[in-house]
C-alpha cells in the first residue's frame, strides 16, 4: 500500500500509530531475535534453548507489572508471535490488554549479496504481502525489517551495491508494510574510528531516503531504526557520550526528512550502561534544538542483560528478573527524556 493510494482513514490511523509507538519517554523492547542468536545467551546461563524455555523467558519479560508505564511497543520474532502465556492468552493479546503495541519481525533474515565479500542481503518478499495481512489480523501494528552493512575501509565498504540494494529492499518493504520500522544497522565490529561510521551511516541514510521517496512511502508512517555513530569494537579508547552524541545527530540531521515519524535506536552490542547513557545525551537541550524527531530506544540486549542473568532459567526467580527489567526499562525511558541521572 503506497502514498498515492492511502486514502485519509488510512493515513491518520498510520500516524495515530506511529505517535503511539514512539514517544518520549516510552521505549519499545525488541525481543525478535531468531531463536538461533539466543544460544549462546542461555547456555552463559546453563539453560537449554529450547522453544518452552524461550517462552517462558518472553512470557516473564511481557507479564512484568507496571512495564507498560516505560515501553510503547515490543517487537517479537515470529516463533514469540505464535507462542502463548501460561494461561493460554496469546502474546500480542496480552501487550494489546497492557496498552502495549505489538510488533512482529518480517524478514527471514540475511544472506550473501555477492560470493566475495560479507556484504548482505535480506530475504522475506515471498510471501510478504499475506504475512503483513495475518499478523494485522492477530494484533500486530508494527513490523520491523532489519539490513545490515559492515564498514571495511581497505574494500571500501559498505560498497554502492550494497548500499543501493538494501535501500531498494527497505523501500519495497516499507511500501507494504502499515507502520513499517526500517532497521538500517551499520554494524560495530571492525577497528574503524567514529568518523568512518557517520560518513557509511550518512552514505546509507541518504540512499535508504532516496529509495523511499522513489517508492512513494509515506514518511509520516514510518519509524527508522539506526545505530548510534560508534568507533568499531576492536578500538581499545572508547568515544565520549557526547562525541558520540553530537556525529549521531549530524548524521541524522543531514539525512532524514522532518516528515519521518520518529527515530529509535539500536544498542548494537553496548553495555546496558553505554547505551543508556549515550541516550541520555542524544536528549540532552542542546541536540534535542536540532531534531524535528523523537529519539528513543529500541533495545534487546541492553534491556535483557540483568534480567537474564537474574532469571537463570528459574521460574522462582521471576520476580526478581521482572524486577531487574522493569529497573532497565525505567532508566532507559529517563533518557529518551535527557532525564537520567546515575
Amino acid at each position: 500500500m503506497t502514498h498515492l493510494f492511502l486514502n485519509e482513514t488510512s493515513r491518520k490511523m498510520l500516524v495515530t500509530n506511529v505517535n503511539l509507538l514512539v514517544q518520549r519517554g516510552k521505549g519499545i523492547l525488541a525481543a525478535d531475535e531468531n531463536p538461533s542468536s539466543l544460544v549462546k545467551r542461555f547456555q552463559s546461563i546453563q539453560v537449554e534453548n529450547t522453544a518452552e524455555q524461550r517462552r517462558i523467558y518472553r512470557q516473564l519479560l511481557f507479564t512484568t507489572p507496571d512495564i507498560q508505564q516505560y515501553l510503547s511497543g515490543i517487537l517479537m520474532h515470529e516463533e514469540t508471535f505464535n507462542q502463548s502465556t501460561d494461561s493460554s492468552i496469546p502474546f500480542p493479546m496480552v501487550l494489546v490488554q497492557n496498552g502495549i503495541l505489538a510488533g512482529i519481525k518480517l524478514d527471514r533474515g540475511l544472506e550473501s549479496l555477492t560470493i566475495n565479500t560479507n556484504e548482505t542481503t535480506t530475504l522475506g518478499f515471498d510471501d510478504l504481502e499475506r504475512r503483513c495481512e495475518d499478523s494485522f489480523n492477530r494484533g500486530a501494528r508494527f513490523a520491523k525489517w532489519r539490513c545490515v552493512f559492515h564498514i571495511n575501509e581497505a574494500y571500501n565498504q559498505p560498497t554502492d551495491i550494497a548500499i543501493e540494494n538494501n535501500a531498494i529492499i527497505l523501500a519495497r518493504y516499507a511500501s507494504i508494510c502499515l507502520v513499517p520500522v526500517i532497521q538500517s544497522e551499520v554494524i560495530s565490529d571492525g577497528d574503524h574510528d567514529i568518523y568512518a561510521c557517520q560518513c557509511a551511516l550518512e552514505k546509507v541514510l541518504s540512499s535508504i531516503f532516496k529509495a523511499l521517496s522513489d517508492y512513494d512511502v509515506y514518511l509520516e508512517g514510518c519509524v527508522l531504526k539506526t545505530n548510534m555513530v560508534t568507533c568499531g569494537r576492536r578500538v581499545k579508547k572508547k568515544d565520549k557520550c557526547t562525541d558520540i552524541a553530537l556525529a549521531t545527530i549530524t548524521a541524522l540531521t543531514r539525512t532524514c526528512p522532518a516528515a519521518l515519524g520518529g527515530i529509535i535506536f539500536l544498542s548494537g552490542g553496548q553495555s546496558e550502561e553505554d547505551a543508556t547513557n549515550n541516550l541520555n545525551e542524544l536528549n540532552r537541550p542542546v541536540y534535542q534544538e536540532k531534531c524535528p524527531w523523537v529519539l528513543t530506544f529500541s533495545y534487546g540486549r541492553a534491556l535483557q542483560t540483568s534480567a537474564l542473568k537474574a532469571w537463570s532459567g528459574k521460574r522462582e526467580n521471576e520476580v526478581n528478573a521482572q524486577e531487574s527489567f522493569l529497573k532497565r526499562a525505567q532508566v532507559n525511558a529517563l533518557a529518551s527524556k535527557g532525564e537520567y541521572d546515575k
